[in-house]
């Protein structure tokens, strides 16, 4: 078996003499089946510490000499190597064991930065629908893919498509897009076109390689990452979908799919508009002004609407805005739901939901229970207990924070671009001096409504029974991103995080005894205890470190990369979509499964705010902590200052 130390010395060689090519030459389609047969004992197509394999594994080197190699790790990456080849369609593969022996967290940033990146663009033009047109989330055979009516550019475009795609059926929306047109064509669902410019599709990145939409705050996230590797031309093309998407849909959406249209996500817009324009070498102010018309049109009528998502408190909710029950959902996901209701009307479930859906049932409570629902849809964070059968009655910390973000954000580019004083294309009027007001009055009433003193921290206030929830989050904690907390009440903060939500492999998404004290049954929400997520990750360490707090975010950062470095190694590059943060596993039972753990032989994709956030940690941590990863030190054996 392997050994303990991954860098201890597992190259035995077969000869009695030194060995001078360090170079494999191996042939493919005889080695990787001799490979598998051998290592893969337990037949999943992946080399990982659960495979019990005969050892030692020979491969010839170039010099006409073999080499065993007797560590899981470098045999995952055999494989690996082998499977790129195989899809290259070479036939033989040539690689040095510098490249097999790999330091594990320099393989990892390289592959997101070489590979991951590039297997997770799409586009919606010629060429992207050739791939997207296999899409899985069609009701039947027909792909198909909504236009907005104003749109001229992509109705032309995709009309003269439509004869090159049997299956594709191009669908003009209407000017006004109702709930009800929505729940009209929810058996009926498709893609919603994105920006064409100069006869092509502007790319973009999707969350994972099943996926072929553009999601809300994932793509900020991912952008975050693609900066950092250089690929601001992608980084760039999201925000321009962004606003593609605020001016044809009115929002940014939670994804670019015909059921998604009443319903954004999480705004980061702001700020993934601030990097991008600082990233670009020669800044481009015509491209700043409609990214900053649109952040601010995004502003005023999705979020600052009296009576939708801004609320009497003059603080702001999410508010999934539709009718009916969610159809993205897997069948039987509201079972247990709709079989309370359906006893209720003393009908059989079938039927209860049958006639629900055609309107025929009119229950109001039911009708509440699914603005909650799309709610938490809306907020990012489907589901958790935190926001369960009450999201859209909550003025949340996340929300709030991230729109004191917009305001703050929308004050510095004014300040800095435009001398303090912005006219937006449609002749409104603003100063920095404005936003500055609206973020102080902000902060007051989150101080008011969310602070809590005695507890020493923010948390989600329930404007309907006029009482904070008390429930203990990692959105708690945005505050220390946006820069609104004091430094009197991020100390206080920081006690909280290391009390409740600080786990082996990084930040909680809740605390144990919010869920134990909140929860109704015992469904594990994915968002809850004992899950972690990358956004989360992200968000904090940056609140951490601008707030002076280094020593726990290099921590905090190193526990979520260690982990992530981890399990990669020992699970053939798996980097998955969510961890199990308390037990530093990728092996998550939770509601949707775990996206990014099935694949054979190699990984093509991880997943998008994963990749970003391991190369933001690696960014962020200092050179000793990295050398320290590439070793796989664990954290416990790491002082971290103390």
């Amino acid at each position: 078996m392997a050994s303990k130390k991954l860098f201890s010395a597992l190259i035995c060689f077969c000869l009695s003499f030194p060995v001078l090519a360090q170079e494999l030459q191996l042939n493919v389609e005889e080695t990787m089946p001799r490979l598998l047969v051998q290592i893969d004992t337990d037949g999943d197509k992946k080399i990982t510490i659960e495979d019990k394999p005969k050892m030692p594994f020979l491969v010839p080197l170039s010099a006409g000499d073999s080499v065993a190699i007797e560590e899981v790790y470098f045999l995952s990456n055999l494989l690996q190597e082998l499977a790129i080849a195989r899809a290259q369609e070479k036939d033989s593969l040539q690689i040095s064991l510098d490249r097999i022996k790999e330091a594990p967290a320099n393989r990892i940033s390289r592959r997101i930065k070489e590979q991951f990146w590039d297997d997770l663009t799409r586009s919606i033009d010629q060429k992207g629908l050739r791939k997207i047109l296999k899409d899985s989330k069609a009701e039947d055979s027909v792909q198909r893919l909504y236009v907005p009516a104003s749109d001229t550019v992509g109705i032309k475009y995709y009309r003269q498509l439509q004869q090159e795609f049997e299956n594709l059926e191009v669908v003009i929306l209407p000017k006004q897009i109702s709930p009800q047109y929505v729940k009209s064509i929810n058996d009926q669902p498709g893609l919603l076109a994105l920006k064409i410019e100069n006869g092509r599709g502007v790319p973009f990145v999707v969350p994972g390689g099943r996926f072929n939409e553009m999601y809300g705050w994932d793509s900020y996230f991912e952008g975050v990452g693609l900066l950092l590797d250089g690929r601001l031309d992608l980084a760039k093309a999201m925000v321009d979908n962004f606003v593609y998407q605020i001016n044809h849909y009115g929002k940014i959406l939670n994804a670019n799919r015909s059921y998604y249209l009443t319903r954004t996500q999480p705004p980061f817009m702001s700020s993934f508009v601030r990097q991008v324009y600082e990233a670009m070498d020669e800044q481009d102010e015509a491209w700043l002004r409609k990214a900053l018309d649109a952040a601010i049109k995004e502003y005023e009528e999705v979020w600052m609407v009296e009576g939708e998502r801004l609320t009497k408190t003059g603080l702001n909710r999410y508010l999934g805005q539709g009718t009916g029950i969610p159809p993205e959902t897997e069948k039987g996901h509201f079972e247990e739901v709709l079989k309370k209701y359906a006893a209720k009307h003393d009908l059989p479930v079938a039927e209860f939901e049958a006639g629900y859906k055609s309107g025929e049932i009119i229950d109001k409570e039911l009708d509440e229970y699914f603005v909650h629902d799309r709610s938490v849809r809306e907020s990012g964070h489907d589901t958790s207990w935190r926001l369960e059968n009450r999201a859209a009655n909550l003025n949340t910390v996340d929300l709030n924070s991230l729109l004191y973000k917009y305001e703050k954000d929308f004050e510095a580019l004014i300040e800095e671009y435009f001398d303090g004083s912005y006219t937006t294309a449609s002749g409104k009027k603003y100063t920095s001096e404005y936003w500055h007001q609206k973020a102080e009055k902000r902060k007051q009433l989150m101080d008011e409504y969310l602070w809590n003193e005695k507890a020493g921290s923010f948390f989600d206030y329930d404007f309907v029974k006029e009482q904070q929830t008390g429930f203990i989050s990692a959105t708690n904690l945005y505050p220390l991103w946006a820069g609104l907390a004091s430094k009197a009440q991020a100390e206080q903060m920081v006690k909280e995080l290391r009390e409740h939500l600080m786990a082996p492999g990084g930040i909680l998404s809740t605390a144990k005894t919010s869920v134990e004290k909140t929860a109704t049954n015992k469904v594990q929400r994915q968002w809850d205890y004992p899950n972690g997520w990358a956004p989360h990750q992200m968000l904090l360490w940056h609140g951490l470190l601008n707030y002076g707090y280094e020593t726990t975010a290099y921590e905090l950062i190193y526990r979520w990369l260690y982990m992530i470095t981890k399990n990669a190694v020992d699970y053939n590059g798996t980097i998955p979509e969510k961890y199990d943060v308390v037990d530093r596993t990728h092996k998550v039972y939770a509601e949707y499964g775990n996206v990014g753990t099935e694949f054979d032989y190699i990984t093509t994709s991880g997943f998008g705010w994963m990749n970003a956030s391991y190369q933001l940690g690696l960014e962020l941590l200092p050179p000793e902590y990295r050398e320290k990863l590439n070793e796989l030190v664990p954290p416990e054996n790491i002082s971290f200052g103390k």
